[in-house]
């Protein structure tokens, strides 16, 4: 007669399941503790600034510089600032002259004998879609473009043209 094998105690069965069964419940309150939100229990220090009239610490967020000129730079080191006068004009009255651009980048110590700009009417008397102007600085040319066709200021750095120009066609004469 053959014997069958004997079956493990029920009581080890039981001592898995069981071991399982806590190896869960452990995982899932593990799990929870993961999602659960902060709570300010074991926070330390004053939740508000102390009343002594102290201020922030100004390590906390740099406040971003303003651009500048740097005239040991390149075009493209420039274009920061170049940008930043143009966008002055455009939110200003004088958006449509192109004159206001030449002389807010003169102003901003850009040399205006290496300016080019376009006219602001078109050949029949009104206004131009869009004015570009330029700056020849090292090299590369500091270009850009506005006006009702253009949408917001457009600053780039591009290669100069042939004949050592930043614009291409007719351009004013830059004589005030």
């Amino acid at each position: 007669m053959l014997r069958r094998p004997e079956q493990p105690p029920r009581r080890a069965t039981t001592s898995r399941i069981g071991a399982a069964v806590v190896l869960a419940a452990l995982s899932a309150s593990l799990l929870t503790a993961c999602t659960v939100p902060p709570s300010d229990e074991g926070v330390t220090g004053p939740a508000t600034p102390p009343a002594t009239g102290s201020t922030p610490s100004a390590t906390a967020t740099p406040t971003p510089t303003a651009p500048e000129l740097l005239p040991e730079g390149t075009a493209s080191d420039n274009l920061p600032y170049f940008a930043a006068i143009v966008s002055g004009v455009w939110s200003g009255p004088d958006r449509a002259s192109g004159r206001a651009y030449i002389d807010a980048l003169v102003a901003g110590g850009f040399d205006k004998s290496a300016m080019q700009v376009t006219n602001d009417q078109s050949t029949v008397g009104n206004a131009a879609e869009s004015i570009q102007f330029s700056v020849m600085w090292a090299g590369e040319c500091l270009v850009g473009q506005v006006g009702p066709a253009t949408g917001d200021p457009v600053t780039t750095v591009l290669p100069p043209v042939p004949g050592d120009t930043c614009l291409i066609g007719k351009t004013r004469p830059i004589d005030w």
